[in-house]
């Protein structure tokens, strides 16, 4: 057992950011901020990764838009949003005062889209980083089209690199051939870090109706169905760059974030399961709390060496 006395320093640091703890919420699934703040207390978490956030407002796609499914949920929201002048007038002011880091996840149809956005927000919103979601299945343009092309990717991530001094985070799809692949361009192009998964692309069909239940047809999976296709991204793309790890995709519990944590993750984003346990958040930190003072970890770091050599 672990020295009672012993206490693990679990900050993460990613560029110039430090999050006092590796858990964060993940992108659409927390709104931003205020939908939860009398459910627990933000100060408790490492990062709140805002909605997207597009240069123009968006609706959405139409309902229905977000389903229950085995081992999870299918949605295809759209990357509804409020647009930057919006988020800046709406929901900055009460962004910028929460007592932990504020990541904005930033999206768009086109590299110039993601490129006057970052610095409208630079200008007019300055938060703690940007994750930029080159992976979204559930729009037209942009999206998942720009993060399955490795060129693209470090175009796109090489241009926000020159308007940003702050931590570029870049959200990687699993819906590719090769999830390393994308990860090192996002590196070549001066990422800070990477997050990985978004959601898979899936669909389900009401056998009554005869017709898929969303109205797009298909959506993004998530939820604990896709935890071991989450983990195999991360302990790849751990072992194919240099820069941090966020991994995502299917933590329901703190057992689930631990394994991210040794496969090699510096930090976790809690999603779906915000939806079923508000306070899944509060339970995850101090499991990961407990796992590291009973092992004698001192650091994140150190989940990591646990996993070496395989």
């Amino acid at each position: 057992m672990g020295n009672s006395n012993f206490q693990p320093d679990l900050r993460v640091t990613i560029g110039s950011l430090t999050m006092k703890n590796p858990v964060g919420v993940a992108s659409g699934t927390f709104g931003y901020g205020s939908e939860y703040e009398q459910l627990i207390p933000l100060e408790n978490l490492g990062a709140l990764y805002t909605k997207a956030v597009t240069l123009e407002p968006r609706p959405g796609n139409p309902i229905p838009r977000i389903v229950e499914a085995p081992g999870g949920m299918l949605n295809s929201i759209g990357l509804a949003n409020l647009g930057s002048r919006g988020f800046v007038q709406k929901k900055y002011p009460y962004l910028k005062s929460l007592p932990t880091q504020v990541i904005v996840n930033l999206a768009g149809s086109q590299v110039e889209d993601y490129c006057e956005t970052l610095e409208y927000l630079e200008e007019h919103a300055p938060l703690g980083g940007y994750e930029v979601n080159l992976s979204c299945p559930n729009v037209q343009c942009g999206g998942m089209a720009l993060g399955t092309d490795p060129l693209q990717v470090e175009f796109v991530v090489k241009e926000l690199r020159k308007r940003t001094a702050k931590p570029l985070i870049i959200k990687l799809s699993p819906n590719v051939t090769d999830i390393t692949e994308i990860a090192r361009a996002s590196e070549a192009g001066g990422a800070d870090a990477v997050s990985c998964i978004n959601t898979l692309v899936g669909m389900l069909i009401d056998t009554k109706k005869k017709k898929p239940v969303l109205s797009t047809i298909t959506g993004g999976l998530s939820g604990p169905g896709i935890l071991p296709v989450g983990l195999a991204a991360v302990f790849r793309v751990k072992r194919a760059v240099k820069i941090p790890v966020v991994g995502l995709g299917g933590i329901m519990s703190g057992d689930h974030a631990i394994q991210y944590l040794l496969a090699g993750a510096s930090a976790i984003q809690v999603g779906t399961a915000n939806f079923v346990d508000p306070e899944a958040t509060r339970t995850i930190l101090k499991d990961i709390y407990h796992y590291a003072k009973e092992h004698s970890l001192e650091s994140i770091t150190d989940f990591h060496t646990l996993m070496y050599p395989v």
